[in-house]
């Protein structure tokens, strides 16, 4: 049961981007931030809940509380940056670079924490997830979107930054969250996340294009976040219940299913290029994984 929760897991977080880059089409990715992030906020404390965790609230120090909130405004950055990069460019070309912090975290952590177990095979891994990275980013043809118009090369610049603070995020929570229950920590950091988009929302005034949302784009919206909370109890399950060094390996996986789903419901292509990437980025994860 575990090894389906797993693959449940990399399921819905493969098509959590797809969903996302289906609600950005004319929707604003600031706005599109704020209101997926109110479904995953409810996932994060249905996951409190279920655990029973809501018991150590009044435990969290100020330490915990001060890299909480830390770790919440580099997730909120990592999320508007990847939603973005995903309303300028195709989910193949962003979900990899977005991916990529993988490789990031393990730098930052053989670098801060000398975490140097099986440092070959991480070197090696880490290698591979930023060649293959840098083949799925450039793709065929960077020059051009789908429809033949000349595309917005800022978008690589949004990927990166999302992958970088989505490494940052990580690093904090190492730093100082240790003593803080997973799940708890997750609700916390989310509801920090909440506030730091609605406040860009209302900050600069794209609260009033709530009205004009397209009914389908909203709807789009929700499941992206249902299918980001619902990937988070499967992994949840998968961990308590079957091997870290299998489960973990499956759910980054989640990179075959975000580009299966790019393919077959948003039409978008893959040349050779792309696919030795993608294999290279499956392999470099599977040996991180591995070390």
């Amino acid at each position: 049961m575990w090894l389906l929760a797993a693959c449940g897991s990399a399921l819905f977080a493969g098509a959590t981007a797809v969903l996302a880059k289906l609600g950005v089409r004319e929707t604003d990715s600031d706005l599109v931030t704020a209101l997926r992030t109110c479904v995953v906020l409810a996932f994060s404390w249905l996951m409190v809940f279920v655990v029973g965790s809501q018991g150590t609230l009044a435990q969290v120090t100020p330490h915990s509380a001060a890299f909480l909130v830390l770790s919440g405004l580099a997730t909120g950055a990592s999320w508007l940056c990847y939603f973005r990069a995903l309303s300028l460019a195709d989910v193949s070309r962003v979900a990899p670079i977005d991916k990529s912090s993988t490789a990031l975290t393990v730098l930052l952590a053989i670098a801060l924490f000398g975490e140097t177990d099986g440092l070959p095979l991480k070197l090696a891994g880490t290698a591979l997830l930023l060649v293959g990275t840098l083949l799925m980013a450039a793709g065929e043809k960077d020059d051009a979107c789908p429809d033949g118009a000349p595309c917005d090369r800022r978008w690589a610049v949004f990927a990166v930054l999302s992958a970088g603070f989505a490494a940052l995020t990580s690093i904090l929570a190492k730093v100082g969250v240790e003593g803080v229950e997973s799940n708890l920590a997750t609700a916390l950091r989310t509801g920090v996340v909440l506030v730091m988009a609605w406040a860009i929302v209302l900050a600069r005034g794209k609260q009033r294009q709530l009205r004009g949302i397209d009914r389908r784009e909203a709807a789009f919206i929700a499941l992206s976040g249902v299918a980001t909370g619902a990937s988070w109890l499967c992994y949840y399950y998968a961990i308590q219940n079957g091997p870290v060094s299998v489960v973990v390996p499956v759910d980054k996986l989640s990179i075959l299913v975000t580009v299966a789903f790019s393919v077959l419901v948003l039409r978008e292509r893959l040349g050779r290029r792309e696919l030795v990437g993608l294999a290279l980025l499956v392999a470099g994860t599977l040996a991180i994984a591995a070390a």
